[in-house]
């Protein structure tokens, strides 16, 4: 790199800070002074924690914090997984249950075909359900119970709708409907006495109008607590359950749908009392979460110092290269000194305090935000472990992944946008000619699940075998359809991506062996040829020279 020519100048009002420090040390004595003091800066600023250390003697916090937290993070997510994974299953486990005592005749895996045909059918599985209502107490083997609202109790609403007006005469070809639906409801109270019968026709007002009748609705509301939690050091959390059974003649063709749908709610217990050293350990674990929120903290700190060092020093070596080489320095340049990988730590350390403190509020049940904080604690914890792949990156034989994905995503990404382009054009033609026919093709995003397991070589016969052969045109359509779609993308689509990368992976091991092309910014820096354990960083380091630092007396003489 040429020596620039001194140009020597004074200082005006609206010169930049930075160009008025160089301005002011423009002697030809200083200027071999200051590039070596900035060489020697940027230097020791893209060295890596040991190198940093043999250089000052500066001790890697950041290295440190990290491992400490992935260890405390992975352990957090952990307890909080299992603790999780009780909710989960308490969950699925009631909605079973309802489905067994409200439903008659009801087995397990019947969701997709549950249904009845006939009208006394239908009766049959109302009044089974209202009596099985009635009966819970006395019935369910768990702690179910009913909601109350103050003193009484909540009951249970039957309403049907249907339209307005219909006369339908199939026969005929005729018909005469105003479209509007009317809900009427009847609501039976849990206390009503059945003396030892059971509840029918006879001694409720129910009578459905098939022909006009669009659905039939129960509603009730049941509560309960998970006292599982309990064994395991854990208060127990009381759940709010909402249950609608629905049965759906929208069709209207000879099959009413049946579904049972249960909207769960959990809710901080009103007054409680456990015996034994439950406390002590919701007490210890919470202690826990509080020294990850401050490990997390003094990360973000030690992490968003050093972003902002960077960004100094950007405009530091931006400033002498455009007072000293009339050279504008270059983007990808500039982006060298914002360190991606501190802002995904930073990320990751704001989603790790957030979602601690709600689990420090849902262990003292003040919240119940099972899904937010599990988000949360589990996106961060990825991005933990991501990060630790920053300091891997210094060795050389652990940083040929990194350097394939830095240098392929940009090429991989365009490919990926033309690649979708026929990808959803193939997702809108299946939903809409396949669809009426094929299981698998009902709706987009069925149809975009079914294309995506194509290209990985799932269930090709399945998707083959499926189609209906109602229709000669469409079935013929499906087969060069398929054949189409498979052939284009795993032969083509698929190979050409697997090329790219490979292609990218070979560049950069050639780059490895004979060196990668110099940036300006690394044909600067390499003209430092002091090493870390010279001492020359560590005599910079107790000077108080610096480029900036001549601001104060520049501005004095302004």
């Amino acid at each position: 790199m040429e020596n620039p020519e001194v140009a020597v100048s004074s200082c005006s009002a609206h010169d930049d800070e930075n160009l008025c420090s160089y301005k002011r040390h423009s002697s030809v004595s200083q200027e071999g002074l200051l590039e070596d003091q900035l060489r020697r800066k940027l230097k020791f600023f893209f060295m890596n924690p040991c190198e940093k250390f043999w250089a000052r003697g500066r001790k890697p916090w950041k290295l440190g914090i990290q491992l400490l937290k992935i260890v405390m993070v992975t352990v957090q997510l952990v307890v909080f997984g299992l603790s999780n994974q009780m909710v989960v299953a308490f969950k699925e486990e009631n909605t079973a249950a309802f489905k067994h005592l409200f439903l008659k005749g009801y087995m397990d895996r019947m969701d997709d075909t549950y249904a009845v045909y006939t009208q006394t059918d239908v009766y049959d599985q109302i009044f089974f359900a209202i009596n099985q209502y009635l009966q819970l107490p006395n019935i369910s083997v768990g702690n179910h119970a009913y909601e109350k609202r103050g003193e009484e109790e909540t009951p249970l609403a039957v309403c049907q709708q249907f339209y307005k007006r219909g006369i339908i005469c199939p026969g005929n070809d005729t018909f005469d409907i105003d479209p509007e639906i009317v809900t009427d409801c009847l609501y039976i109270e849990p206390t009503t006495s059945l003396d030892n019968t059971t509840m029918g026709k006879h001694n409720l007002n129910l009578t459905l109008d098939f022909p006009r009748l669009v659905a039939v609705q129960l509603r009730f509301n049941l509560k309960a607590i998970n006292l599982q939690t309990v064994r395991h050091h854990e208060l127990p959390d009381c759940y709010d359950f909402t249950l609608r059974i629905v049965f759906d003649n929208k069709a209207h063709s000879g099959r009413i749908k049946i579904s049972l749908d249960n909207d769960i709610a959990i809710r901080e217990c009103k007054d409680w009392h456990v015996s034994g050293s439950i406390q002590k350990n919701t007490h210890y674990m919470m202690i826990f979460d509080a020294f990850v929120i401050l490990t997390c903290l003094a990360s973000l700190i030690l992490c968003t110092r050093s972003v902002i060092k960077g960004i100094w020093l950007q405009r530091e070596f931006v400033s002498f290269f455009l007072y000293y080489y009339k050279k504008e320095v270059s983007f990808s340049d500039q982006m060298e000194f914002v360190n991606g990988w501190y802002i995904l730590i930073m990320v990751s350390d704001v989603l790790t305090i957030v979602g601690s403190t709600l689990k420090m509020e849902i262990q003292a049940k003040s919240l119940t935000s099972y899904d937010v904080c599990s988000i949360l604690l589990g996106i961060s914890t990825m991005l933990v472990w991501l990060g630790v792949i920053r300091y891997l990156g210094f060795f050389q034989k652990y940083n040929l992944l990194i350097l394939t994905l830095r240098a392929a995503l940009p090429n991989v990404m365009r490919f990926c946008c033309c690649a979708a382009m026929i990808y959803l054009g193939y997702c809108f033609c299946g939903w809409i000619v396949l669809g009426p026919y094929h299981v698998k093709f009902r709706t987009l995003n069925m149809v975009s699940e079914c294309l995506f397991s194509l290209i990985n070589g799932d269930d090709m016969f399945a998707t083959f075998a499926e189609m209906q052969q109602k229709s000669y045109l469409v079935w013929l359509f499906s087969r060069i359809y398929l054949y189409s779609f498979i052939s284009l993308f795993i032969y083509m689509v698929l190979s050409l991506f697997i090329a790219l990368i490979t292609d990218t992976y070979e560049t950069v091991k050639h780059y490895q062996q004979d060196g990668f092309p110099e940036t300006e910014l690394q044909r600067f820096v390499s003209q430092c040829k002091d090493s870390p354990n010279s001492g020359r960083y560590r005599l910079e380091e107790e000077s108080s020279a610096s480029l900036f630092c001549c601001c104060n007396g520049c501005s004095e003489h302004i």
